[in-house]
């Protein structure tokens, strides 16, 4: 079991979630690499590729992030992710626990659109994942954008 009760957690969570602040994201990492315990390491307010540039190669992560896209020429969406990082250098043992641990991080980070699980910066780029949300979207009155 991971523990994700660290109350900055759920306190950047209602920011990123929050319309009225400008927090877009929060990212959480294990305190240790023999540690079952998570925490809010680091947020911001940029996009995905400010977030994406903060994850390690050595790490697994959990990030949360608030992705703002044209719906139509009138109109724009905003959508949240959660992201489920294992980089590329992250242990076996870890890499298993992390997929143990997502339950409890869903938990605490409970309303997202869509899941991606990556281990490149480039499985985190922001036309791909917002494709995936327009698919996951419903209604899409632009479709040249939806192709």
């Amino acid at each position: 079991m991971a523990d994700v009760k660290d109350p900055k957690i759920a306190e950047a969570y209602e920011k990123v979630r929050n319309d009225k602040e400008d927090l877009t994201w929060l990212l959480l990492d294990y305190e240790s690499d023999k540690s079952n315990a998570l925490t809010l390491t680091e947020s911001g307010t940029g996009d995905l590729a400010e977030l994406a540039s903060k994850l390690q190669p050595q790490r697994a992560s959990f990030a949360y992030a608030k992705v703002r896209y044209v719906n139509d020429e009138h109109s724009f969406r905003e959508k949240f992710v959660l992201i489920t990082w294992i980089g590329e250098e992250v242990k076996v043992m870890r890499r298993a626990k992390v997929s143990v641990h997502a339950a409890d991080v869903k938990n605490v980070l409970r309303a997202y659109s869509i899941e991606v699980s990556a281990s490149t910066a480039s499985d985190l780029k922001q036309d791909d994942i917002v494709t995936r949300l327009r698919r996951a979207g419903g209604a899409n009155y632009d479709r040249s954008k939806f192709d």
